[in-house]
């Protein structure tokens, strides 16, 4: 057969596949983070002039668009709750950020500190950071942590909850007319685009959620060596001291566990108060109730459970305690106020006398509130540290010897003394988990450098050179050497 008759035959190559909007998305802002490595002190705090003006002048056109999407939820509270806590947090990065910049000098070891070596530590900006934002906060956790972000100098990717849509958009929208899609872009879509976000091979992935899926986000982010930070929830108990005050413990307790109607990772999920105290607690709780909100269901303040399918899960969590043979005491009068909205729950109590079940055993992310009796403090800690590690513990009293053993019996990712949930509107502290609630911190300094690259910089003398003394050929010189230095 000649040459010219052999057949030959022809190997077709699959085309390469279309990159999709989100890694389109992805690679402009990776193409931009190469090509400027360190953004300026001014550029830095332009982005963050930037989102501050955003929130001041869009604040009622956010208000609006998180109250449609709970159906009710005051523009008061979502100023106080959406609003404050991420403009304080953005103020704050920009006017610490030259400081924060500043390079760190650090001890160079001996002999070099004899002759003029420099140690100091540089942070650079990790690149293209992602934020995964819940919906329960759908501003103040979708904005909040790029105080830490912008002022590292990164460039940022924020997929919001598509539980929130109209929330999520409206930030889309306002987030392209202030910045670039190259400095600040924001994903809307489902769980699809979630889980195809968490895939892309960011500098850091930061998410916010529960447990479950965080583990979700940790393994999708793995294949690239994405280091992830997790913000997530848990059972943060309180503990009532013998020596507490209980009407002071009742009004907190009742503020922090109805606001947003209890739909906070860092809300109280159940009390510890002693067996003996804990009739004249529960009547203090129903007055704290109805002082707060006086019109029960029908008060503006209370807001609405995000969707049907979550109050379901809170009423089976209710029955599944009644029958275990727990009593459940309503706080408000449902009947009174509730109208037609299926996404009203009034708030309750369940005095934990049996088996606590399910409300026990999972996060309750809504305004059920388990008391449990417990003869002693000791009791209490002995409790709370057989469970999995909490991202708050409350404690109310005024006994020194109990703090201390709550402080160094319990690791949790963040302690309150006398007060719940503030330590997350300190702007000079971090906030993270530990354990199942969490891996990582940001919020203050440690937020810049929770986004940022610690590079170390050791800077040799011209003058003098002691690397000869580590250089072969080895001998008595070395030997010597390695005798002075290595001794207790």
């Amino acid at each position: 057969m000649s040459q010219a008759q052999t057949p030959v035959s022809v190997v077709r190559t699959a085309a390469p596949p279309v990159p999709t909007a989100l890694e389109r998305a992805f690679a402009l802002q990776r193409k931009a983070s190469r090509a400027e490595p360190y953004p300026s002190l001014e550029l830095r705090r332009d982005r963050l002039r930037r989102l501050i003006d955003l929130l001041c002048t869009h604040q009622d056109a956010l208000c609006a668009a998180v109250a449609e999407d709970f159906g009710v939820r005051s523009a008061l509270s979502t100023k106080l709750f959406d609003i404050l806590p991420p403009l304080n947090a953005l103020k704050y990065a920009r006017a610490h950020l030259p400081k924060w910049m500043r390079p760190q000098r650090r001890r160079s070891s001996f002999p070099y500190n004899l002759i003029g070596a420099r140690s100091r530590v540089r942070c650079v900006p990790l690149g293209v950071v992602g934020n995964i934002s819940p919906w329960n906060f759908p501003l103040t956790l979708a904005l909040s942590p790029l105080g830490g972000m912008l002022a590292a100098g990164n460039r940022v990717m924020i997929k919001p909850s598509e539980l929130t849509p109209r929330t999520s958009e409206a930030l889309r929208s306002l987030i392209a007319g202030h910045f670039g899609a190259d400095e600040i872009h924001v994903v809307t879509g489902g769980a699809d685009v979630a889980a195809a976000f968490s895939a892309l091979p960011f500098d850091h992935l930061l998410f916010t959620g529960s447990t479950a899926v965080g583990r979700r986000v940790a393994q999708a982010a793995a294949p690239h060596l994405v280091p992830v930070t997790l913000e997530l929830g848990g059972k943060s108990p309180v503990l009532v001291s013998d020596s507490a005050d209980l009407a002071e413990v009742a009004s907190k307790v009742i503020f922090a566990k109805t606001t947003n109607a209890g739909q906070i990772c860092l809300a109280p999920d159940y009390v510890l108060v002693s067996r003996s105290r804990r009739d004249e607690f529960v009547r203090e709780l129903q007055r704290s109730a109805a002082t707060l909100y006086p019109s029960g269901l029908a008060s503006p303040d209370y807001a609405n459970v995000i969707t049907e399918q979550h109050v379901q899960r809170l009423r089976a969590h209710l029955d599944d305690a009644a029958l275990r043979g727990n009593r459940i005491i309503p706080l408000f009068d449902a009947a009174r106020g509730a109208g037609n909205d299926p996404r009203r729950l009034e708030p309750s109590l369940v005095l934990i006398d049996a088996e606590g079940g399910t409300i026990m055993d999972e996060e309750i992310f809504g305004p059920i509130l388990p008391v449990v009796a417990v003869d002693n403090m000791s009791d209490a800690l002995r409790r709370v540290a057989s469970r999995s590690r909490p991202l708050a513990v409350y404690y109310f009293g005024s006994n020194r010897g109990e703090i201390e053993r709550v402080g160094t019996e319990i690791v949790c990712g963040g302690l309150v003394l006398n007060d719940l949930m503030m330590h997350f509107l300190q702007d000079d502290l971090p906030f993270g988990g530990v354990g199942d609630s969490g891996m990582g911190s940001y919020h203050a300094e440690e937020g810049f450098r929770r986004f940022s690259h610690a590079t170390a910089v050791f800077e040799q003398s011209r003058w003098v050179d002691l690397g000869w003394l580590l250089r072969p050929p080895y001998g008595g010189r070395i030997a010597r050497l390695l005798k002075m230095q290595i001794k207790s």
